[in-house]
Formats: structure tokens, C-alpha cells, sequence
């Protein structure tokens, strides 16, 4: 069975697999697999930019986001036409466009909104997995062998076990087993740069240490030659924070790290 694995910590930003996938689509019809996709309003392969926290402290990731090639997909159950969006033997979805009967019922139950209609054509559209492409010989789909980073990679879950095995699926509430796997994928921050009000210069080396309210789970880090702290790859919750330097202490209560947090510039009194 054939799966996707696409590591978040490599992926650059460079929308090759985006470029990759248009170039391949756009314009070119691959009957029995796919139409041709439109210059515009739909992406295959799309490269959603994450940003969090504020500037200074800004953080931002990419996830490329395609069909999930669910085992369970919710699409293929409200097909009322047989035959018209199926899974294939290699665990590819495809929606047949010359079956497609544009009824728009898999448009509206994906929970991954990778699913796309043509006005033009009256025909639902996603990614194929480049099938015309793996049914000619070829061993990887246009977005993963476009990608300069090796970010995206693609071939039988068995040889990628070890891979997919340390990484994670999205929105695994829809319960569709996907076959796109997500490696590294950042988690929150809280961070900010400690100062002394009374000399007007940063904290070096001051104490910081977080505490989960949930769990009381605490981490511990200290300010950098800038007076910077950061804790990084948190769950969202709610955490405070206790600050020790110079003889001096701060304690923040009732931090929430959701789509993490930059507290600026911190008065060590």
C-alpha cells in the first residue's frame, strides 16, 4: 500500500510540490485518472503557511496538504455512482471524471477540504497520487520528486514504517485512516527577554521555569546573551512562569499557549 510521509522540519517553504503539481495538471487531461485542473481556485498539493507568536519572537512552518488517501474515506461512501470514486489496490483514491456525476456529495463530507469542483467540467477534483504517472512506470508522484528538501516522501508503507511509526495524522477525530503522515510538526511556544529596569540591560542566565496547570509538568530553560528565553514544542494549555536572576524574581500566572505567545520585554523586580 502506498503512503505519503512529509517531514514539517525540512520542508522550506519553496512551493515546488505546489508548482510541480500544476505543471503536471494544468492544461493536460490523464483519462481515466484526472481532468484538467483549473490555473486557479484549486490546489492538488497546497503549502499552508503557519505563523505564530509576534514579532520579535515569530516562528513559521509549512504543511503541504493534499488528498489523505483515507483507508476509511467518507467520500467514496456517499458516491451514489459505483465505480465513480473508488480506492485502488495500492491505496490511491481516485475520482473517475468520465463517471463523476457532479452531485458535490464528497466535496462536502471531506474533513480535509482537499476536495474540489469544476464548474467547467461539472466533475469533482483532488490529487490522484500522479496514478497516470506510477501506472507508467514511474516511481514517485510529481510533487514528492520536485521536492529539492526530500520533505515529501512516498512509497509502500512497509519501507517507510520506521518513518511513519515517530509521525502523526491530522484532524484524527474524523477516524478516516489517512495515508499522508506529518513527521516534526512544531508544537507552541511562550517566550520573551528578560530585563532589569534599574540598569536598563538584559538578564543573562536568569532562571526560567514553566509549569503546565494541568499537570504541573514543569520545563526549565535560561535567558540567552540577549536576555531571551523560549521554551518551545508545547501542548496549548495554560502555564506560569517563574523568573530568577540577578537576585531578583517575576512570576506570570494564567499564560495560554495557543498559537504560542511572545510576552515581550519582561521587568525582572
Amino acid at each position: 500500500m502506498k503512503t505519503f510521509v512529509i517531514d514539517i522540519s525540512i520542508c522550506n517553504g519553496c512551493y515546488c510540490c505546489q508548482v510541480a503539481c500544476k505543471d503536471e495538471h494544468v492544461g493536460n487531461d490523464w483519462l481515466p485518472y484526472s481532468r484538467s485542473q483549473p490555473d486557479t481556485g484549486q490546489f492538488w498539493i497546497k503549502l499552508n503557511e503557519h505563523i505564530r507568536g509576534t514579532v520579535p519572537k515569530v516562528k513559521m512552518h509549512y504543511i503541504p496538504v493534499m488528498c489523505m488517501h483515507c483507508d476509511y474515506a467518507p467520500c467514496i461512501k456517499v458516491c451514489p455512482v459505483e465505480g465513480a470514486l473508488y480506492k485502488r489496490d495500492d491505496g490511491l483514491v481516485v475520482i473517475d471524471p468520465e463517471k463523476c456525476n457532479g452531485c458535490r456529495n464528497c466535496v462536502d463530507v471531506c474533513p480535509y477540504g482537499v476536495i474540489y469542483f469544476n464548474e467547467e467540467f461539472n466533475l469533482a477534483q483532488k490529487c490522484s497520487g500522479c496514478t497516470h504517472l506510477l501506472d507508467d512506470g514511474w516511481e514517485l508522484p510529481r510533487c514528492v520528486e520536485a521536492c529539492p528538501t526530500q520533505a515529501l516522501k512516498f512509497g509502500d508503507e512497509s519501507k517507510l514504517h520506521d518513518l511513519i511509526s515517530k509521525a502523526e495524522i491530522i484532524k484524527a477525530e474524523a477516524k478516516t485512516k489517512p495515508r499522508v503522515y506529518y513527521l516534526n510538526t512544531p508544537g507552541e511556544f511562550i517566550a520573551g527577554t528578560v530585563f532589569d529596569p534599574d540598569t536598563r540591560e538584559v538578564v543573562k542566565g536568569a532562571i526560567c521555569t514553566l509549569t503546565n496547570a494541568a499537570n504541573d509538568k514543569t520545563f526549565t530553560t535560561s535567558t540567552d546573551g540577549f536576555g531571551d528565553f523560549w521554551f518551545e514544542n508545547l501542548k496549548q494549555g495554560s502555564f506560569s512562569l517563574s523568573i530568577e536572576g540577578d537576585g531578583k524574581t517575576k512570576t506570570i500566572e494564567d499564560i495560554d499557549s495557543g498559537n504560542s505567545v511572545n510576552l515581550g520585554n519582561i521587568p525582572l523586580t
